[in-house]
């Protein structure tokens, strides 16, 4: 360990931690819940009329066993800030994600028999409440089947697994698929749908029409949407493998290439916006509420469990995407997940301390408001009029247009259509419920409001929002006229042609593949960032150019659209053509770039061709859930498990040819393709060898995910004395006494009453779990003395400094005594462990506590 590295990086956090503001002092927050009602909190949402749902996990992320799920709600009759009522909603298996809409609760779970104790699958579901008695009538209703891997679930647990569920303006239900992936899932219609990796999923609230709406993410845990329907994520570190927390836009058919395209395949992503390095994010919302101060107002809210802080992105327009700069909003011990409800009381669930398989003891929820709030109902939608719920559409609140939307839709009555039709072409309201109106329009309409819509369509304003929702739904956009859509992709705003291009590969007419050839043109390379804070390469830099010319690409795959592209290959579409055409394993394209490799002369293009040919030799192999890549899979791409198909054979042999007519340069040119594309052809370039580092023991604890070493404790036996003989050589026993006799510095290691795993995770993630013996005492003079409790008697306090100096006081001149928030111990202290060294060290001291 270097010391001066411990050192500043102590120094370091201290500076963080001293300079953290828990709560804004706008603001004001009160205990809703304690861990006597709502333990190890995985994830909440909030009724627009103020009932709470808080999905209560004891399994946590890495535990096993039937029966220690529910859902509990609370309600807080006298808006207090404490919920003085709760009832167990349903019992249920792991609930990971909830959406609270009329009497109907959507959720996340799994499903452990308790005859046997094994997950037998993870689903979405609805929970009905017709009679409002707070607690639902019957089993939940499966919306989609199998939304995660089985076979990871079963043998890891969920640290990886699918998570929150939200839903946007839109009135589709996104699903936050973390890098499991999912094999057959299948929704209600019998559409069954497999994912190799993260990424976003999306269905109707009545279990149709599942599709995937972006893909190459590493472990996301719930999305942001806002009123615009722009989506954001923020997701997990990949433990050193160059995948940090990354905050993004996620663009409709997006592909964020996790983690075969983002290093060595860049050009081919949308990247991120920002890569802020370590932490840990979990839930996530959207925040527009009347009441509360500007600067609070307008701004995705992220929840960073690592950092135990709720943090907002400031977030401004670039072309088709956006910029952002991050800021500490709220401190929150261990944050799982955020909600608002429709009188704009903000709730925030901390898990707190309960550890990877949940603590009975540990977790809570906490409201927070305004300091100048004042509570005003929200109002009984089903007593509403037509007329006054369609005015509430205007409302400036998210949460209140979002669930008028739905009772408009559960009326069903298309009389109202017409007057939406008059909001949406209103350039006097606003701008966010004139959207509202639109995507209400399109949802209650179906088929018959696309001629509303194209008329709508003619105001600049509101342009990319019709277009968008024509398109919305794949059984209405089916038949579509392209024109509309084709001549938007001509538009100077470059967010109305994403639309229309996403849109173009919705409708399936394989006639617009030339239109959107003429947007597909790659940007110049991407330079790394040079923005403050920014731990990535180009892969998280913002790169707005590539957005339109990326989903026209994408909307191209969809039509496989083969021969437009292959026509287009001499002409100005050239390079999105082939960019296109790499995506496209069809016999047919192989045929034409080979035809095309033998009539060309031009050298330049030859290699073009060359390189879209090898990127073809082999494709994805069919994943059927058996494996998980881990924690730190290769990153080399452009396939993970790569695959021979049936035109293998066929390019090789170009492939070869090409190679034995190029002069020596050209076949360093073509053997380093090779590499890069993993051909392992033999005689041109490197064989396809594993890139993964030697399996060394030393070190072992600091390449390995915190996830995997709690699964060590697990899996191996440690051995006490030899712990005590590997601690004496660690930096503990810097600040820390480690036998008998010692003088007690920081918290006293041998009087711990933790468990292992919470002893594990006081090491390697220091701030997660700090001691009840690390204190803050405020002297009535204003004096502060910081340190470990030794004692606390009635005449005298006694706190020892990291030095081990006392510190002495008489209890009556004591103002506050209380726990710190912060720790000064820095986070990679076992880092050059191997995993049975850090495993005897956890029994050394688990056996003195």
């Amino acid at each position: 360990m270097n010391t001066r590295f411990l050192l500043s990086s102590l120094l370091y956090a201290c500076l963080i931690h001293s300079t953290a503001q828990a709560l804004p002092p706008e603001l004001e927050q009160t205990r809703f819940s304690g861990p006597d009602i709502t333990p190890s909190p995985a994830c909440l949402c909030a009724h627009p009329k103020g009932d709470v749902f808080v999905g209560v996990d004891m399994l946590g992320s890495l535990g096993k066993g039937a029966g220690k799920g529910k859902i509990i709600r609370l309600r807080d009759t006298n808006n207090d800030g404490n919920a003085d009522e709760n009832i167990v909603f349903a019992h249920i298996d792991n609930p990971r994600g909830l959406i609270a809409v009329g009497d109907k609760l959507y959720v996340l779970h799994t499903v452990i028999p308790a005859d046997t104790g094994v997950m037998t699958g993870m689903h979405l579901s609805v929970l009905t409440d017709a009679n409002g008695d707070g607690k639902a009538d019957g089993e939940p209703k499966r919306l989609i089947k199998n939304v995660s891997t089985l076979l990871h679930n079963q043998k890891r647990g969920a640290d990886h697994t699918t998570n929150s569920i939200r839903m946007g303006i839109d009135g589709w239900i996104y699903i936050a698929v973390g890098d499991f992936g999912m094999v057959d899932a299948e929704d209600v219609e019998g559409k069954k749908i497999t994912i190799l990796g993260g990424g976003i999923l999306r269905v109707r609230p009545n279990g149709k029409e599942m599709e995937v709406y972006t893909h190459g993410l590493r472990n996301i845990y719930d999305v942001a949407i806002d009123p615009f329907m722009n989506i954001f994520t923020r997701g997990n570190t990949n433990d050193g493998g160059g995948w940090n927390v990354r905050f993004i836009h996620q663009i409709q058919s997006g592909e964020y290439g996790y983690p075969v395209l983002f290093k060595n395949f860049t050009d081919e992503i949308i990247p991120a916006l920002v890569d802020v390095g370590g932490g840990s994010g979990t839930g996530a919302m959207f925040f527009q509420e009347p009441g509360w101060p500007k600067k609070y107002n307008n701004v995705p809210m992220m929840c960073d469990w690592g950092r135990s802080q709720l943090i907002i992105h400031r977030i401004k327009p670039d072309g088709p995407s956006f910029t952002q700069t991050p800021e500490n909003f709220i401190k929150c011990s261990q944050i799982s997940d955020v909600d608002v409800d429709g009188s704009g009381r903000l709730y925030l669930s901390a898990w707190a301390g309960a550890g990877y398989k949940g603590n009975p003891k540990k977790g809570y929820v906490e409201r927070v408001v305004p300091k100048d709030w004042k509570y005003k109902p929200f109002p009984d939608l089903a007593k509403l009029s037509s007329d006054g719920l369609i005015n509430s559409l205007k409302s400036p609140s998210s949460t209140a247009r979002l669930h008028v939307q739905q009772e408009i839709l559960r009326r069903n009555e298309s009389a109202m259509g017409s007057k939406i039709l008059a909001m949406i072409n209103s350039p006097s309201t606003s701008l966010e419920s004139r959207v509202a109106a639109i995507f209400t329009y399109a949802q209650l309409l179906g088929k018959d409001a696309s001629k509303g819509l194209v008329d709508a369509s003619k105001d600049s304003v509101i342009q990319e929002f019709c277009l968008r929702a024509m398109a919305d739904r794949k059984p209405f956009a089916k038949g579509l006229a392209t024109q509309l859509f084709t001549e938007a992709l001509r538009s100077k705003n470059a967010r109305v042609q994403v639309a229309a291009a996403v849109a173009l590969g919705r409708i399936g007419n394989p006639n617009a593949a030339t239109a959107l050839l003429r947007i597909a043109v790659p940007p110049p390379a991407m330079k790394p960032s040079t923005q403050k804070g920014h731990q990535g390469g180009p892969h998280a830099t913002p790169h707005s150019a590539v957005v339109v010319p990326h989903v026209a690409v994408q909307s191209l795959i969809k039509l496989n659209a083969v021969d437009a592209c292959l026509k287009e290959l001499d002409s100005v579409s050239q390079d999105g053509a082939l960019w296109a055409l790499r995506w496209m394993h069809d016999p047919k394209a192989i045929d034409g770039l080979i035809a095309k490799l033998n009539s060309t002369s031009d050298g330049k293009f030859q290699i073009k061709i060359l390189t879209a040919l090898a990127r073809l030799y082999t494709r994805e192999k069919a994943y059927d859930g058996s494996w998980w890549w881990g924690t730190r899979p290769d990153t080399r791409g452009p396939y993970y498990v790569p695959a021979k198909w049936d035109s293998s054979s066929k390019i090789e042999a170009a492939y070869r040819a090409a190679y034995e007519k190029a002069t020596p340069a050209g076949k360093q040119v073509l053997a380093d393709l090779a590499t890069k594309h993993r051909m392992d052809l033999q005689g041109i370039g490197k064989a396809n060898l594993a890139n993964n580092k030697p399996n060394k023991k030393k070190g072992e604890v600091g390449r390995t995910s915190i996830e995997d070493v709690m699964l060590a404790l697990e899996k191996l036996k440690g051995n006490k004395k030899r712990g005590r003989k590997v601690l004496s050589g660690m930096a503990c026993v810097a600040c820390h006494n480690v036998k008998p006799g010692d003088t007690i510095k920081g918290p006293d290691l041998l009087s711990m009453k933790l468990t292992k795993e919470q002893i594990a995770e006081a090491i390697l993630k220091p701030a997660a779990t700090i001691s009840e013996s690390w204190v803050t005492v405020t002297m009535k003079n204003g004096t502060t003395h910081l340190g470990t409790l030794v004692s606390n008697g009635d005449k005298q306090v006694v706190v020892h400094n990291i030095a081990g100096i006392a510190t002495k006081v008489k209890t009556s001149d004591v103002k506050d005594l209380k726990k710190q928030s912060s720790t000064l111990m820095g986070p990679h202290l076992a880092d050059d462990l191997s995993l049975q060294q850090f495993v005897d060290v956890i029994e050394y001291l688990h056996k003195k506590k």
